[in-house]
């Protein structure tokens, strides 16, 4: 089936390239820098545990129903997927939902910036902020395929990074299970927590996995999903411990991550926020082109425009703070998206996928 934008044909996309895209949508700011894992599974101690199992089996089944609605509509924009699984009423509220948290993802993706070269750098807020901004431009503009090579591109060196800093702090300290941050957690319960952060990420990866579905093949969908979890579920295991090593003063820090690196040495803190930042902008990326997508389509005469227009609505919305949208913005569009997950489920359940 011919795309859009010189992309490639169905299997153009390999299973693993899938899995390294699932995933670099999802690792971004939150992520990577370990606030996201702190306030849904660190927060609650050896109970994170089991948030996070919650959090990767969701991610893995979800995450293969989604790609099997974008493959059987031959979806080139998320709209099309969840008009076909929820049908025009509901559909439009999840799509508003989806739409909304596209932008308010790019706005945490590049307050992340801000706040990772203030905390690491010393340098102003606003250029991290601004940056981020001009570069993700720039990358949406040539298209999903360059949404794609982008992402894919970056995941192992990130999760190369992670799996380093966990390794080395693992073997200098033990993790506090017995550490519970109320104040810090974005949802008091912890399977709860585990669900939410398993629905606003497949919202979040929606904008991308829905048009990139038709590019694999049929065949590839569930193994694609099924890796993407797991590296997804293993790379938040890295950084749950981590943060349970570096206890209380990881809860204190608007990037535990650098923290826990730049507590190894100060060599391992610029290396780490190097790959940091590049894992933040796959992520700025793909919401970005999603939300233009989604408003215009990659096709119209008005794309570069909104593009343009929505960075410069994200940064502003930036300001705000970076774990300040963490902590608001992401429970609250986890508790709408299992509207998504529910209508996955019965759409799978009838046999519409």
């Amino acid at each position: 089936m011919g795309v859009r934008g010189g992309t490639k044909a169905r299997g153009g996309v390999s299973f693993p390239v899938l899995a390294a895209v699932y995933i670099g949508t999802v690792v971004g700011a939150g992520f990577a820098s370990g606030q996201e894992i702190l306030q849904f599974f660190s927060a609650h101690g050896v109970w994170g545990l089991g948030a996070l199992v919650t959090a990767t089996a969701s991610l893995g089944l979800f995450g293969y129903l989604l790609l099997r609605a974008g493959a059987r509509v031959g979806a080139e924009s998320h709209a099309e997927v969840i008009d076909h699984v929820a049908g025009p009423v509901l559909g439009r509220v999840i799509d508003y939902i989806l739409t909304f948290f596209l932008f308010g993802g790019t706005a945490a993706m590049l307050a992340g910036t801000g706040a990772t070269l203030q905390q690491e750098y010393g340098l102003p807020y606003w250029v991290g902020l601004t940056g981020m901004a001009v570069a993700t431009v720039v990358t949406v503009l040539a298209g999903i395929g360059g949404v794609v090579k982008s992402v894919s591109a970056i995941v192992p060196f990130l999760l190369a990074a992670l799996a380093a800093v966990a390794a080395a702090t693992l073997s200098r300290s033990s993790p506090d299970f017995g550490f519970v941050s109320p104040a810090r957690a974005a949802v008091g319960d912890w399977f709860v927590s585990g669900l939410a952060y398993g629905s606003y990420n497949l919202i979040l990866a929606t904008s991308v996995l829905a048009p990139v579905a038709r590019l694999v093949r049929r065949e590839d969908l569930g193994r694609g999903a099924a890796l993407g979890a797991a590296g997804l579920g293993l790379g938040a295991l890295a950084v749950y411990l981590t943060i349970l090593c570096r206890t209380p003063a990881s809860a204190r820090v608007e990037v535990p991550m650098v923290l826990a690196a730049r507590l190894l040495s100060p060599v391992a803190g610029l290396a780490y926020g190097a790959v940091l930042l590049a894992e933040v902008y796959t992520t700025a990326v793909g919401s970005l082109y999603g939300l233009a997508n989604r408003l215009v389509g990659e096709g119209s005469p008005y794309f570069r425009t909104v593009v343009i227009g929505g960075a410069v609505a994200a940064t502003v919305a930036g300001a705000a703070g970076f774990s300040t949208i963490v902590g608001t913005l992401y429970p609250a569009v986890g508790y709408a998206g299992f509207l998504l997950l529910g209508t996955l489920a019965l759409a799978w359940l009838r046999g519409r996928l």
